[in-house]
C-alpha cells in the first residue's frame, strides 16, 4: 500500500513539473498593417489605389463625403469654389475600416485647384492620422504631387508624410511600372534601387528641343506657355527632358513653370508630356 501512494505521489509530481515546463504559449501581439485609403471620382486614382494594394498587401477601402460630387465637370468646379469661398469641407461619409489599427495609410486623392480633392481635406479633420506614415499618391491634369505633399505636411505635423507619387490621368495605363520603381526606391517592398542621374544643366531650347516639346504638350487642352530652357538626362530607353517654360500666372504677371517630357529613343513612339511643377 506505502508503494502504491509512492507511486501515485510521483506521478503527481511529475505532472505537475510537466505543467510548469511548457506552459501554455501566449498569443503572438497584433502586427500593425497597411491601408490604401482613397478618394476617386473619375476611377483614375482608383486605378493606382488597386496596384498600391496589390504591390503591398495592404488593406484598401474607398471613401467618399455624405454628398457625393456626382455632378458633371462644371458643376464640381462650382462647388467647390463656393466652399472655398465659404471656407468650409464637405461632411465625410462613414468609413467602414478602423483606421487607427493600421500604422501606414497609403493616401489617394485626385488633384483638385492645385493641391488634394476637397474630400481630403475632410478625412484629414474628421479622421486621426497623428503618429502615422502616410504615404501619398495622386492623378492629375498637369500637376500638383509636390504642393499637394507640402499641405499635408503643413495638415499633419505629427504624421510621417512620405513624396509620394503621382501620374497624369491621361497616362495611367503606365502607372504599373512606375508604381513599382515608387515602392521600391522608397523602401516599401524589396527590389533593386535605381539611382536616376541628374539632369544636364539648362540651356536655351534649340529648334529640336522645341519640337519635342510641342509634340508632347501640343494637344494638352490648356496652354502651357513658351518652353526658353531645358535640362536633360538618360534613362535607358529614353531621354527625360525639364523644361522651363514662361507663361502668364495670377493677374497676367509673368510666371516661370517646369514641364516634365520623356521621349523614348524609338522616334517611332510619341513623347509624353508628364507633369507641371508650379
Amino acid at each position: 500500500m506505502k508503494k502504491l501512494v509512492l507511486m501515485l505521489s510521483t506521478l503527481v509530481a511529475l505532472t505537475a513539473c510537466t505543467k510548469k515546463q511548457a506552459p501554455a504559449p501566449e498569443p503572438e501581439p497584433a502586427t500593425p498593417g497597411s491601408l490604401v485609403l482613397y478618394y476617386s471620382q473619375a476611377g483614375s486614382t482608383e486605378k493606382v489605389a488597386q496596384l498600391i494594394a496589390a504591390k503591398t498587401g495592404a488593406d484598401i477601402e474607398k471613401f467618399d463625403v455624405a454628398t457625393a460630387y456626382d455632378g458633371d465637370f462644371n458643376a464640381t468646379i462650382a462647388r467647390c469654389q463656393e466652399e472655398m469661398k465659404n471656407g468650409t469641407v464637405p461632411e465625410l461619409a462613414p468609413l467602414t475600416k478602423d483606421v487607427a489599427k493600421y500604422d501606414t495609410i497609403y493616401l489617394g486623392y485626385p488633384i483638385w485647384f492645385g493641391t488634394y480633392a476637397p474630400p481630403v481635406a475632410a478625412l484629414l479633420k474628421g479622421v486621426d492620422l497623428k503618429g502615422k506614415v502616410i504615404v501619398p499618391f495622386c492623378t492629375f491634369g498637369s500637376g500638383g504631387i509636390e504642393a499637394s505633399v507640402a499641405n499635408l505636411k503643413a495638415a499633419l505635423p505629427e504624421s510621417t508624410i512620405l513624396d509620394g507619387y503621382g501620374v497624369r490621368a491621361a497616362r495611367v495605363d503606365k502607372a504599373e511600372a512606375e508604381v513599382g520603381c515608387f515602392l521600391v526606391c522608397s523602401g516599401i517592398v524589396p527590389g533593386e534601387k535605381v539611382s536616376l542621374p541628374d539632369f544636364s544643366e539648362s540651356k536655351p531650347v534649340s529648334k529640336a528641343d522645341i519640337a519635342i516639346f510641342n509634340a508632347a504638350c501640343g494637344d494638352y487642352q490648356m496652354p502651357l506657355g513658351i518652353p526658353v530652357l531645358v535640362g536633360s538626362r538618360a534613362l535607358g530607353d529614353a531621354t527625360e527632358y525639364v523644361f522651363t517654360v514662361k507663361n502668364k500666372g495670377q493677374k497676367d504677371k509673368e510666371a516661370s513653370t517646369k514641364i516634365y517630357v520623356t521621349a523614348p529613343n524609338d522616334k517611332n513612339v510619341k513623347p509624353e508630356f508628364t507633369k507641371v511643377v508650379r
